[in-house]
């Protein structure tokens, strides 16, 4: 049985553990917070042993093998490198670090210390989006030509405190929800040649929205975030022989549909859960198999994510204060 620590007790930190409860093999054993009156009601409420009121208590508690990093994006690089350094493997929320420099310190560290890093790039594990990769990879569709994917809803009236819309935790459209869509385009077609990017800011500093273009060498694909609109959440893969729509919302899809010339079918797709079940059990393979990287999303995977995020920051001038 793999004990689980939770790092940081927010939203996702709850949606990860009631997926966590599904997986056979793993189960919660420790909750750390910066509170120890909300790790404590945080683990009571998911049967957790364990509560610590700081992460370092934690990592030096002998409780946990892996720990999952659901903390903002800008405690990510730091508090996955410090379970490390404990000997803890890590699934870490996604981004794997705000930079390349992050990244690759991350990186580095793993290697140092011998032990499980992964980001939690849930949708990479989404049945729907293997089945989808199968097919396009198999020429089902011919020659993808071109790719479409957004990833956008209202958040301008969120708190100016809080991760979204504050500047000094890395907020902005792109690292949140904009990994998305370029994580897309990067599983069917690979690093682009060029990136055409623009953005809009809003009066917090923050980047709002995001328009891409990844140009590849017989194919385009145009990617879309932000914080400003709703969308529709549908992507689609052109190809020469015909067009696979990932159904709404894309990202934590369910079905596929796959138009060729005058036939349309949709195929259903099920997940467990909310759908981190399959990055879950993705980890616990590879801790099983005495695995320190996973083949469906690698370190260089994490590492070329990163560098197309920082293409796209380097074009548009999306600096966070911290890296002034």
């Amino acid at each position: 049985m793999i004990r689980w620590g939770i790092v940081g007790a927010g939203k996702i930190a709850h949606t990860f553990s009631k997926d966590l409860a599904l997986v056979d093999d793993g189960r919660l054993t420790a909750v750390a917070s910066r509170s120890f009156d909300k790790a404590r009601e945080f683990a009571d409420e998911y049967s957790a042993e364990h509560a610590f009121g700081s992460y370092e208590d934690l990592f030096k508690s002998g409780t946990v093998d892996v720990v999952y990093i659901a903390t903002p994006h800008t405690g990510h690089a730091d508090l996955a490198i410090q379970a490390m350094e404990a000997g803890i493997h890590v699934l870490c929320e996604k981004p794997l670090g705000v930079n390349k420099t992050e990244v690759v310190a991350m990186l580095a560290a793993a290697k140092k210390n011998g032990v499980f890093l992964m980001e939690a790039l849930w949708t990479r594990f989404n049945p729907t989006i293997k089945a989808v990769k199968e097919l396009v990879n198999s020429g089902e569709i011919g020659e993808v030509g071109h790719l479409y994917s957004d990833f956008a809803f209202y958040a301008l009236d969120r708190d100016v405190n809080g991760r979204l819309l504050n500047p000094a935790l890395a907020g902005g459209s792109l690292l949140d929800i904009g990994i998305y869509p370029i994580f897309l385009s990067y599983l069917l077609l690979g690093m682009p040649k060029n990136i055409l990017a623009n953005v809009k800011f809003h009066e917090t500093g923050v980047e709002k929205q995001c328009s891409m273009i990844f140009d590849y060498p017989n194919a385009d694909a145009m990617l879309y975030s932000s914080l400003t609109t709703t969308c529709e959440m549908r992507s689609t893969i052109s190809g020469s022989e015909g067009t696979i729509y990932i159904n709404p919302r894309w990202h934590e899809a369910t079905s596929y549909t796959l138009v060729k010339g005058d036939n349309e079918k949709t195929i259903e797709v099920p997940k467990l859960g909310k759908g981190y079940t399959h990055e879950i059990e993705e980890v616990q393979q590879c801790l099983i198999n005495n695995k320190l990287e996973s083949d469906l999303w690698s370190h260089q995977n994490s590492l070329d994510l990163i560098t197309l995020m920082d293409t796209v920051r380097t074009q548009t001038g999306i600096v966070f204060p911290f890296e002034e």
